[in-house]
């Protein structure tokens, strides 16, 4: 292999970092948006679902007219970088806008929704269609390829842990409404909780910092819950009785504005995101060009596309993916907040979460020269889903095995990613194999619509899911109705998409015999077309 196809550490850091960017907005979005929306905007679930599903699916459109852009953009800068440089910035202001809480009436909220998060899918689809393209420019080695991909997945899941791990504890930060708390002493385990604010705040949550004790209103025939939403008005007292832990103090009653917490938590890392984009722009460089007699021919691109067998069957196996790990992303924060009862204690399991996933791509590397991308895929696929379907089996005291279980099957999930994007250059390259035309750009813009279709998808399931239950994330008696709906998607509702996926992946073609053929012939045909 030529050493020209070697990525120093410094440029696979650097383009990692780009992903870790990427997926503050991604994950975050795909974490916290849903809960936002039901819990802190006020939008009935099925509406987000379809709010999701018609969104992603609008969006595959721009996916390929990135990808086709990009493929014929020529700068100074390359054709993909300069896509990075000039998104940076505004999908940080729009990963902003989208958790911002206006005040609204119902359609004025599907209004404001609908246009944030369709422009948010716009702006991340500028920038993330370019920032996996350049991978594939790069190096034109397909191994060295899976090793930056091991990269951009250790960045992607440090990126997602930033946001998983730390937002929480930002809205309890931000989401500080400086209370006044009395606690009165009436049984060993039963309090008097008075509580008031120095200013009106529109949407408060109280319960205790361990989430055991069940609150009911003071002098009112009330449902036991574990928490409370409620109004606030400036100096105005409102009273529980709480019950079920003992030597409840001042320090454990816990107050949140859940809407100033999370829009200030997500300005802040909104402003990491366009750093770390910048940072991508200016340490990495794109070297693996078209053949020099290749012609722009839009129609010759697509039908080559269309013709491209491994491409067909990853987009497929995109789409499975994406809906899995969609899923499980989405439901934790539900799951540990309605079913566990302790929402702080969800970002310890993303975290525990992310190291486990930076582990599985760590890994990935060295299983794929050893089995193969195709062997691993699949082995992965079913051990992932097998794992994560046990999590139906956990009550919610059974902590250190919900732990277990989903830290053991994220490690076998955080392959799928770290594989398919360098398998979607390995599509790139058997196009220019058999063509003798490369289109790298359309090849990743349109596998990059299947794992944000996947996505939408995903977000449609666990909507209709939850509405099915008659899920209301501000009414706690159609919670607790929604419990069995909530398990199914925190376990065996993902994991039935993993299977499928492992049965269609079996008819990939791209084995490493083969793949070692293409990268040998490919280099000598750039070394000669180099000498033209």
């Amino acid at each position: 292999m030529s050493n020209s196809y070697k990525i120093s550490i410094k440029e696979k850091l650097g383009y990692a970092l780009g992903d870790g960017a990427a997926n503050i907005a991604w994950r975050g979005v795909a974490t916290f948006l849903f809960i936002f929306y039901t819990d802190v905007f006020g939008i009935n679930p099925a509406a987000v679902g379809l709010l999701m599903l018609v969104a992603r699916f609008s969006d595959g459109v721009s996916d390929v007219l990135i990808g086709i852009a990009g493929d014929r953009t020529n700068t100074k800068y390359g054709k993909f970088r300069p896509w990075i440089l000039f998104t940076a910035i505004p999908l940080g202001v729009i990963l902003s806008l989208l958790f911002t809480a206006p005040n609204l009436g119902p359609t004025g909220k599907i209004i404001y929704a609908y246009l944030t998060y369709i422009l948010f899918t716009l702006i991340y689809t500028a920038n993330n269609i370019p920032y996996g393209a350049l991978m594939a420019v790069m190096t034109g080695d397909d191994k060295e390829r899976t090793s930056i991909g091991s990269y951009r997945m250790v960045g992607a899941f440090a990126g997602g842990m930033l946001v998983q791990g730390a937002l929480l504890y930002l809205v309890a930060h931000f989401g500080n409404i400086n209370p006044d708390i009395q606690v009165n002493e009436l049984l060993k385990d039963k309090f008097q909780v008075v509580v008031s604010a120095p200013a009106d705040v529109a949407n408060v949550n109280i319960k205790t910092k361990d989430g055991i004790a069940k609150f009911s209103w003071e002098g009112i025939k009330d449902t036991l819950t574990h928490d409370k939403s409620f109004s606030v008005e400036a100096n105005k007292p409102y009273s529980f009785i709480v019950s079920g832990e003992k030597n409840i103090t001042k320090k454990d009653i816990v107050i949140i504005d859940q809407k100033s917490g999370y829009s200030y938590s997500i300005y802040l890392m909104s402003a990491f995101l366009s750093l770390f984009m910048f940072i991508t722009f200016w340490t990495t460089k794109e070297r693996v060009k078209p053949p020099k007699t290749q012609k722009s021919n839009l129609r010759k691109d697509l039908k080559d596309l269309i013709q491209n067998k491994p491409w067909l069957v990853l987009l497929t196996i995109g789409l499975l993916f994406s809906i899995y790990n969609s899923i499980k992303q989405g439901i934790v924060v539900i799951y540990f907040t309605h079913y566990l009862h302790n929402q702080l204690l969800a970002a310890s399991f993303m975290v525990a979460l992310m190291f486990a996933s930076i582990a599985g791509a760590m890994l990935t590397a060295p299983l794929s020269k050893k089995i193969g991308k195709k062997k691993l895929f699949i082995y992965a696929l079913v051990f992932s889903g097998l794992i994560n379907a046990s999590i139906i089996f956990c009550g919610p005291n059974d902590i250190s095995a919900i732990f277990i279980l989903g830290i053991v099957s994220e490690f076998a999930a955080a392959i799928f990613p770290t594989l398919f994007f360098a398998m979607l250059g390995d599509a790139a390259d058997y196009s220019e194999f058999k063509n003798g035309r490369r289109a790298t750009g359309l090849v990743y813009s349109a596998g990059s619509f299947a794992t944000k279709f996947g996505g939408g998808i995903a977000g449609a399931i666990i909507g209709f899911i939850l509405a099915a239950f008659h899920y209301n994330g501000q009414d706690h008696l159609a919670i607790q109705g929604a419990i069995p709906g909530i398990k199914m998607l925190m376990s065996w509702v993902p994991a039935i998409i993993a299977f499928v996926g492992a049965i269609f992946m079996t008819i990939y073609p791209l084995d490493q015999n083969k793949m070692d053929e293409i990268t040998t012939e490919l280099q000598s045909r750039r070394l000669q077309n180099n000498r033209l």
